[in-house]
């Protein structure tokens, strides 16, 4: 098992670090994509992983010249994703961390997510009862790869940021670890990144 035991806290984003539902969101923002005539760029969209919906049409508008209604947009792909009904995996090699440190470790999730998802999801997989804390795209100003997520778990938890590790899937979610102070483990296809 990996040794976190220079730590006090483990900070987890969610889509694509605990649970594996990046292939639904990649549906539903290919739907939404072509619904408002973005290009559908999956390398693209995936490094997107862990910036809250309504930023990443911000960032879509941006980067194609668009200027599509934000709210309305992300509107339709949380509606596009709810339509497909998957009840995602779990990935093993992160749940087995947490799952190991529960108890020894406090345990928060930051995630890009609004909140009502990632309640849903967490309940659905069984992950919820076994964290303290859920900070959502909702709780905080600033969505990743500013640091309010990762900061508010942390003050949540009632540990300094440099006593915290994050476990993200994403350069976006690395960037706000730093940002935060605190050490980062990559987690890529389901295998942690030592």
């Amino acid at each position: 098992m990996l040794d976190l035991s220079a730590y006090q806290a483990i900070v987890f984003d969610m889509d694509g670090t605990l649970i594996d539902s990046m292939g639904s969101h990649g549906v539903a923002w290919r739907q939404t994509c072509e619904r408002y005539g973005y290009p559908f760029d999956p390398v693209y969209m995936h490094s997107l992983g862990g910036v809250p919906t309504d930023q990443t049409v911000v960032l879509l508008n941006e980067k194609y010249g668009l200027s599509h209604d934000v709210d309305e947009v992300a509107r339709v792909k949380r509606e596009l994703w709810e339509q497909l009904d998957e009840v995602p995996a779990l990935i093993p090699a992160t749940v087995e961390v947490l799952k190991h440190y529960r108890g020894r470790l406090k345990i928060g999730i930051g995630t890009g997510a609004d909140r009502g998802h990632a309640l849903k999801m967490l309940a659905e997989t069984g992950l919820l009862e076994l964290v303290q804390t859920v900070v959502t795209a909702t709780d905080v100003v600033h969505g990743k790869p500013h640091p309010e997520t990762f900061l508010t778990v942390a003050a949540q938890l009632g540990v300094a940021p440099q006593h915290c590790v994050v476990f993200e899937d994403t350069a976006i979610g690395q960037q706000a670890a730093a940002a935060a102070g605190m050490d980062c483990i990559l987690v890529q296809n389901g295998e942690l990144q030592i």
